[in-house]
């Protein structure tokens, strides 16, 4: 049986901040139990991390793919290579919210051919983006 795990659990892990409570993330997160991350808590990681600790985007994409590939922790109702593959678009720069970049990954796992957008800067990889009908 797998249990889902908040965005505490994962800002605690990435920054080992506050330790006391890192301490119990690290328990947490390398046991050998199965863990579920939803996309909810993986755009809050994302912006805790930019936000309070001012890690750059790079390394917090590095940082989720890392946690990504940890053997116990899986999407919640997710493809994870496909999430892998979302936080991709984020590394090369600011262009790519982590926001659209998991909106993309939703399309393109559930087989969505277009997404209207009026970002300029969303996805465009295997899917159409348009802004009217």
């Amino acid at each position: 049986m797998s249990a889902l795990v908040d965005t505490s659990v994962l800002v605690r892990y990435l920054t080992g901040d506050p330790p006391h409570l890192a301490s119990q993330a690290i328990g947490i997160m390398d046991s050998s139990e199965p863990l579920l991350v939803t996309e909810v808590a993986l755009v809050e990681t994302a912006y805790a991390l930019r936000t309070f600790y001012a890690v750059p985007q790079a390394s917090i994409v590095d940082s989720l793919i890392g946690l990504l590939q940890k053997e116990n922790v899986s999407i919640f109702g997710r493809d994870k290579n496909l999430i892998v593959q979302a936080l991709l678009l984020c590394r090369p720069s600011h262009r790519v919210s982590f926001g659209d970049a998991l909106i993309w990954a939703a399309a393109r796992s559930g087989g969505i051919q277009v997404v209207y957008s009026l970002d300029d800067k969303f996805p465009r990889v295997g899917i159409e983006v348009k802004d009217t009908l």
